[in-house]
């Protein structure tokens, strides 16, 4: 598998740094670090984050308005959150949580925040609800308020934009994101994670972000594969246009206005739950009832996520045996409780 140390040390090769040229050149930025996981790549990023604080204080503790501020919309991902936590414990900085996807109310807690360093982390495609983070109102109050942007664009990498390039491709906003991080086990379909941003950002990275500094490199025949797959995206455009036509298909046979190929369906308490996910295995569909920890009680819900070699035929009879489990009419979208990713 190739040398198996950590990569400061003896795990990174030629191969790990074509690929990360390739994702750098994929997300429009200067360069790229590699990571085992999308886990390991949020905790590194916002652990760094919380030394800057301790860096500029030269070891003493800051003061309040020398922390830095990271606002974190309130259903972001696990791995953010509990990077989130670690840096906090630093206590060079300070967390603000905004409801979801609410920009009046990141706004306000921007436009009250003495702090003169601010950082914005959102996921831009959201695994749970299936939801794409407002990309636009945040591009312009990154403009008014002149904060860092961070997006987790572990679901759309490859899945979103002409390109592949992601959610921000999709929104023509590449320029306006300033680190971008993702994962290789979604659209990939390989194993890793990346961090896609500027020289000096990676350098901090790479000498503070414990997860990654103290983790075994990922092995030479997944980052060639990773690679292999990044060349796939690009060439065979018909996979991503596969992708939409089925959301097209499945909004049209269900009425259900789903915006993206993940599907969250909420059907309310995990007996129901189970129940409808056990009916579609024995009609020959996979469906998984996600439960609590991972949402919170009664908004148990079925989360399909369609792929490129899903056909027509394949929606048309899914939805014909979803139909029996659930009434189009009545079911749930988009969760909007909140708190699941709190654990």
């Amino acid at each position: 598998m190739g040398p198996r140390g950590s990569a400061l040390i003896c795990g990174y090769t030629d191969y790990h740094r074509r690929l990360e040229s390739c994702i750098a050149e994929l997300k429009k930025k200067e360069d790229c670090l590699l990571c085992p996981t999308g886990f390991a790549a949020n905790m590194a990023l916002m652990v760094a984050l919380g030394n800057v604080g301790s860096l500029l204080a030269a070891g003493k503790t800051p003061l309040t308005n020398e922390k830095i501020a990271i606002f974190s919309d309130a259903l972001n991902h696990a791995s953010i959150i509990d990077g989130i936590r670690l840096a906090e414990r630093q206590k060079s900085v300070e967390i603000f949580i905004y409801r979801h996807c609410d920009m009046t109310h990141l706004n306000a807690l921007l436009s009250s925040c003495t702090m003169r360093k601010k950082v914005v982390v959102t996921d831009s495609l959201f695994s749970m609800d299936g939801d794409f983070a407002p990309m636009i109102e945040l591009v312009k109050l990154r403009k008014e308020h002149g904060f860092l942007l961070v997006i987790d664009d572990a679901h759309g990498t490859f899945v979103c934009g002409k390109n592949g390039g992601g959610v921000a491709e999709q929104y023509n906003c590449e320029r306006d994101v300033d680190i971008c991080v993702g994962t290789l086990s979604k659209a990939a379909g390989c194993h890793g994670g990346f961090i896609a941003c500027s020289k000096r950002w990676k350098q901090l990275i790479q000498s503070r972000g414990r997860s990654f500094i103290f983790s075994t490199a990922t092995p030479i025949p997944i980052v060639a594969a990773a690679r292999a797959s990044l060349i796939v995206a690009r060439k065979e455009t018909w996979r991503r246009r596969e992708i939409w036509n089925r959301v097209q298909d499945f909004r049209v046979l269900t009425g259900i206005p789903i915006n993206s190929p993940i599907i969250s369906l909420i059907v309310g308490s995990e007996e129901k739950a189970l129940q409808a996910s056990q009916s579609l295995l024995k009609s020959g569909f996979h469906v998984t009832a996600i439960r609590p920890p991972t949402v919170p009680p009664n908004s148990c819900r079925l989360r399909v996520t369609l792929s490129a070699t899903h056909t027509r035929d394949d929606i048309e009879r899914f939805t014909a045996a979803l139909s029996l489990c659930v009434n189009f009419q009545e079911i749930g979208i988009h969760g909007s409780n909140g708190g699941y990713a709190r654990l």
